[in-house]
């Protein structure tokens, strides 16, 4: 592989979906799609594979203190 390609984030981990701009937790991959849940929880959605990115160091604290503050709501 070059070292200049990137590899796209597996189950379990924060995506970007670039299509239209979400961040979430990457929850399986079936067929053409990519199914990912939003990061506080909620109703997943499809992403086409070639959308799915890993997410820029913003969009990755941006999405970590959401998970935090929804935690936080829950005494979790």
């Amino acid at each position: 592989m070059a070292s200049n390609q990137q590899t796209r984030p597996g189950i379990g981990e924060l995506a970007k979906d670039t299509a239209s701009g979400r961040i979430g937790v990457v929850m399986d991959e079936v067929g053409a799609r990519v199914h990912i849940r939003p990061v506080g929880g909620g109703v997943e959605w499809d992403a086409q594979p070639d959308n799915v990115v890993a997410p820029t160091a913003r969009d990755d604290l941006n999405a970590r203190v959401a998970i935090k503050n929804s935690n936080s709501r829950y005494g979790l």
